[in-house]
């Protein structure tokens, strides 16, 4: 089974349901069978925004104790590539969140992903495959 990618922006509306695009996240996630892949960064990222909203927070955690939401690479291992990705993403730009789920794509063999971000629609992995955004964005 292919994986699917989750972003930051994903998280942050999917666990809070006040977030405009909370609905959108959720049908999404419901349309998927995949197992969900991130990185600590988009994760760091989302536990920042939300830090205000204590049960999301702690559902997200939950999720990664639980297996639902997994983290297959590591800066340790990658940070060649990541540095790489960033420089080559300059000009868009891409932040180091955003160039491990592009690094990731290229891992795992998947453009499948869950996120709010438009930037995405610019990033390539595989060096020219477009990422197939799983959330429609408004």
């Amino acid at each position: 089974m292919t994986p699917v990618l989750a972003d930051s922006s994903f998280f942050v509306a999917f666990y809070n349901q006040r977030e405009s695009a909370h609905r959108r996240c959720v049908a999404a996630y419901q349309s998927i069978e995949s197992p969900l892949m991130t990185c600590e960064g988009c994760i760091t990222e989302a536990l920042h925004i939300l830090g205000h909203a204590a049960p999301a927070v702690d559902n997200i955690l939950a999720s990664i104790e639980s297996g639902s939401i997994r983290m297959p690479v590591h800066l340790d291992d990658h940070a060649v590539q990541l540095r790489e990705l960033m420089r080559k993403y300059r000009d868009t730009p891409v932040d180091f969140a955003g160039a491990c789920l592009i690094h990731m794509a290229d891992e795992l063999d998947t453009g499948d992903i869950l996120t709010l971000d438009s930037d995405f629609r610019h990033y390539r992995w595989r060096r020219n495959r477009a990422f197939n955004l799983l959330v429609p964005l408004n």
